[in-house]
C-alpha cells in the first residue's frame, strides 16, 4: 500500500499552510495548542497516479471543521458538486463508549443533534471506499497510515487518498476545476490563484500567511490553549490582525481582499469569520469584538455569503453542535439573536456598528 508523501526535512516551512514543529511536546505541556503536520500530500497533475478527471475523486468532510469548509467552499464556488462526490461526518467525535475509541470522526446519519433532537440532514454514510467505513481512522488505516483528521481527497479508482491538507486541495481543485466537470465556464468560474498574475499571487501569499498564523490557527491557538499568557498572546495577534484587515479593507473601499475580485485569500479568511460571533466568541474565549464591530468586514463577509455557492457550502448548526458539543458540558448556546439571528445576519450588511 502506498505510505503517504510527506515534506522532505529540506523542504522550506510554508507558515501559510502549516506551523512548526519544533519543541511541538514542550510547547503542548506548556498550555499551547500545536496544529500538527497532514501526511497525504500527492497532487492531482497530468501523467501521474492521480491525473485530474471528471467524477474520479471524493471528499470526507465535516462541516463544522473550518478546514474542511475551505474545501466545500472550494468546491462550490468552482462549480465542481456535479463531479466530486462528498460524505459528510456528524459533527461530533465519538463518545467514551464508543466500541473502538473516543474522539474520531464517524459517518453516522442517524445520530441525534442536541442542538436539533435529531439527526442532521447532510450527515451521510460513507460511500467511497467501497467498504462502507463508520470511522475516519479506518480509511486511513486501509492505507497504513495513523491519522484521524478530515478533510480529505480521495481517489475512488485506485482507493487511495491524495491529499488531506486542505490548503493544498482547495489550490488543487482549482488549478484543475476544467478537468475536474466544473459546470462553470472559464469565464464564468473564479480563479482563485491566477499564476499568471505573479504580482496577485504575492499578494495573495502574503495575506495567506497572515491570516493562517493570527486568525485561522490563532483562533485555536486561544481557544484550546491551557495557558493564561499563551491565550493572551494568541488573543491579542487574533484582533490585531482582524484591525489590519480592516484598515485594508477601508483603506480604497475594496470588495474583496486583493481587490475587485474574489480569491483564495478571501476563501481561507472566511470560515474562521463567519464562525467569530455565533461560535467563536464564547468558545475560543474571543469576546473582544464581534465581526459587526469591524464594519468593512462586516460587510465583506455578507458580500462573501452572498456569492453562488457560499451559503450552500456553510453549515453553522453543525458548527454549533461540533464546537459547543464536545465542550465540558455538552450545552449548545442558543444566541446570538441581537440584532439578528445567524446565518441570517450574513445577508444584511447594513447591520454593521
Amino acid at each position: 500500500m502506498a505510505l503517504p508523501k510527506t515534506p522532505s526535512n529540506d523542504t522550506p516551512l510554508n507558515t501559510s499552510v502549516e506551523e512548526s514543529q519544533s519543541d511541538a511536546v514542550a510547547r503542548r505541556l506548556k498550555g499551547e495548542f500545536v496544529r500538527g503536520v497532514s501526511g497525504f500530500r500527492s497532487v492531482l497533475e497530468e501523467d501521474s497516479d492521480f491525473p485530474a478527471e471528471p467524477n474520479r475523486y471524493h471528499l470526507f468532510v465535516a462541516l463544522n471543521c473550518p478546514w474542511c469548509h475551505r474545501v466545500t467552499l472550494a468546491r462550490n464556488v468552482l462549480g465542481l458538486q456535479n463531479s466530486i462526490t462528498m460524505d459528510v461526518a456528524f459533527p461530533n467525535r465519538t463518545l467514551e463508549d464508543d466500541p473502538v475509541a473516543a474522539s474520531l470522526w464517524e459517518f453516522n446519519p442517524q445520530r441525534v443533534a442536541t442542538l436539533t433532537g435529531a439527526p442532521l440532514p447532510e450527515c451521510t454514510s460513507e460511500t467511497a471506499t467501497g467498504q462502507q467505513f463508520r470511522l475516519v481512522k479506518q480509511i486511513y488505516e486501509a492505507e497504513g497510515a495513523l491519522e484521524t483528521s478530515v478533510p480529505i481527497l480521495y481517489d475512488k479508482k485506485t482507493k487511495r487518498i491524495v491529499a488531506n491538507e486542505s490548503a493544498e486541495i482547495i489550490r488543487m481543485l482549482n488549478r484543475y476545476a476544467g478537468k475536474l466537470g466544473s459546470t462553470l465556464s472559464d469565464a464564468d468560474r473564479p480563479d482563485l490563484y491566477p499564476t499568471d498574475n505573479a504580482p496577485l499571487c504575492d499578494e495573495i501569499d502574503r495575506l495567506n500567511h497572515q491570516i493562517y498564523v493570527n486568525i485561522n490557527n490563532g483562533a485555536y491557538k486561544a481557544g484550546f490553549s491551557s495557558s493564561q499568557d499563551v491565550y493572551a498572546t494568541a488573543f491579542e495577534n487574533y484582533f490585531e490582525a482582524l484591525g489590519v484587515l480592516e484598515q485594508h479593507l477601508a483603506a480604497d473601499n475594496r470588495p474583496y481582499l486583493t481587490g475587485e475580485t474574489f480569491t483564495e485569500a478571501d476563501l481561507r479568511l472566511f470560515p474562521t469569520l463567519f464562525r467569530h460571533d455565533p461560535v467563536y466568541y464564547l468558545r475560543m474565549k474571543l469576546n473582544g469584538a464581534m465581526i459587526l464591530d469591524y464594519p468593512h468586514l462586516w460587510r465583506w463577509i455578507c458580500r462573501v455569503y452572498a456569492l453562488q455557492g457560499v451559503a450552500d457550502s456553510s453549515a453553522l448548526v453543525h458548527c454549533r453542535q461540533g464546537y459547543f458539543g464536545r465542550s465540558w458540558n455538552n450545552v449548545v448556546p442558543l444566541g446570538p439573536f441581537r440584532p439578528m439571528t445567524y446565518p441570517e445576519a450574513f445577508a444584511h450588511p447594513e447591520l454593521a456598528r
